[in-house]
């Protein structure tokens, strides 16, 4: 399922680029006409890299709920960034970013020593790898930091320009080590760096036992972390949210789409809501 081999021209990039200037998103760099070429060329880059033939089907169907392309030029991805995914969840989003990162940047993604993973990544990092070695032509240049749980470090400080994790806050809080996650962030980040954020918007005031139990988490607690490591948050996107994400099922958040918790039990109305209500927000280190 991942054995298809990754081609990305110069002459497709320019082409896509020809259509994707319309959406490429601003830029505060002091030379506006070298800044909307460089944004257009990755918004291509992006289209491209979302059109693989290797990324499967359900991982299509899942781009109307996650917006990869819009979250990931939000936070302000370019294509010669050194870039860190944290607790990649069976690589979504490792399959968009290392096409864009292959010639000209690096991205690095994590992984727990595989005799010791924390319970909430039993097996999964196991299918990870296997993805990553099945496609070496994509995921050659992807470099893979081992963890031990509780002692984290994500490369060598002040090296990274973004660090990215998708839907793992609420795993990290429940498994009280959230605090520790945040500040190897803010370290291997160089200043002006951004640590982008997207997870399952929580009612604000949930317990600790609330966060664990549903997986949604409120926004002020991840605020509140960022913060506390140091971070300044820079902005917030509406990207992901979901206003009929009610938040309120029997297997909390996943009960919806792609876990589907309850089985066939009211699969069709899961399905009508679509995956969770996310917050996207982006801070920066100092």
């Amino acid at each position: 399922m991942f054995h298809s081999r990754f081609a990305l021209s110069l002459g497709s990039i320019l082409a896509l680029a020809l259509v994707g200037c319309r959406d490429a998103p601003k830029s505060d760099t002091a030379d506006p006409s070298s800044a909307q070429v460089a944004s257009a060329s990755v918004d291509a880059a992006l289209r491209a890299s979302l059109a693989r033939p290797a990324r499967t089907e359900e991982e299509r169907a899942r781009d109307v709920y996650r917006h990869p392309r819009e979250t990931l030029e939000f936070f302000g991805l370019r294509d010669d960034m050194n870039v860190v995914e944290l607790w990649a969840p069976l690589g979504f989003y490792t399959g968009v970013l290392a096409p864009v990162l292959h010639d000209h940047g690096k991205l690095s993604v994590t992984l727990f020593e595989p005799n010791n993973p924390p319970p909430r990544r039993f097996g999964m990092d196991a299918k990870y790898t296997e993805r990553l070695d099945k496609s070496p032509e994509v995921y050659d240049r992807v470099a893979r930091i081992v963890m031990t749980p509780g002692t984290f470090s994500f490369g060598p400080d002040g090296s990274a320009d973004l660090v990215l994790t998708f839907r793992n806050v609420h795993n990290w809080l429940a498994e009280g080590y959230a605090d520790a996650v945040f500040a190897a962030a803010f370290r291997v980040l160089k200043s002006g760096g951004a640590l982008g954020v997207v997870d399952h918007r929580g009612a604000p005031g949930m317990t600790p036992a609330q966060i664990e139990d549903t997986g949604y988490v409120p926004e002020d607690t991840i605020l509140a972390l960022a913060a506390k490591a140091g971070f300044r948050l820079a902005a917030r996107s509406e990207i992901n949210a979901n206003p009929k994400d009610t938040k309120d099922y029997p297997k909390g958040v996943w009960t919806l789409p792609p876990m589907y918790g309850m089985k066939d039990v009211d699969r069709a109305k899961y399905a009508a809501i679509g995956e969770s209500d996310r917050m996207t927000l982006k801070f920066v280190k100092p």
